[in-house]
């Protein structure tokens, strides 16, 4: 039984460049301090980076590798008599999504510094390697479903 309310979905508008509410949540997730200008600078640079090295459609790369990371399972915690158990369950749309986002952000920014100097080369690194299913963001997600996987006998448990 939920607690309280439920608290309402703001609707985010899609970036002024590319059209793509998906872009708007990177460049809001990549933001330090406030710094959005910054973030959009960064994250529009990353996707030029990404038409330059694959030919293709930044924007249309960034999906794929979205795709890529997005967890299908987790496990979340239940307690039940005491103990609290991992159990399995399926990941919502919107969880997905801000999941995937924030794994990305995540590995792009532990990258090296000396192999990348800036935070769009960073990212759009992250980005290439998600797409081949490589990367740390790709790690983190194969990581997290294999708990889901290894945590099945708990699956009864779901509510």
């Amino acid at each position: 039984m939920a607690r309280g309310k439920q608290s309402k979905v703001r609707k985010i508008d899609a970036d002024p460049v590319h059209a793509s509410v998906m872009v708007t949540k990177l460049i809001n997730r990549s933001m330090y301090d406030g710094k959005r200008s910054v973030a959009a600078t960064e994250v529009y640079r990353a996707l030029e980076i990404i038409s330059e090295k694959s030919g293709e459609n930044g924007v249309e790369v960034f999906e794929k590798a979205l795709n890529n990371i997005r967890p299908v399972m987790e496990v979340r915690p239940r307690r039940i008599g005491g103990a609290a158990y991992q159990v399995p369950m399926s990941v919502r749309g919107r969880r997905q999504d801000s999941l995937a986002i924030r794994w990305l952000i995540e590995s792009a920014r532990a990258r090296s510094n000396s192999e990348y100097h800036t935070y769009a080369e960073k990212i759009a690194a992250e980005l290439l390697d998600a797409v081949k299913n490589e990367g740390g963001a790709m790690r983190k997600r194969a990581e997290v479903e294999k708990v889901a996987e290894a945590n099945k006998a708990f699956a009864h448990f779901r509510w």
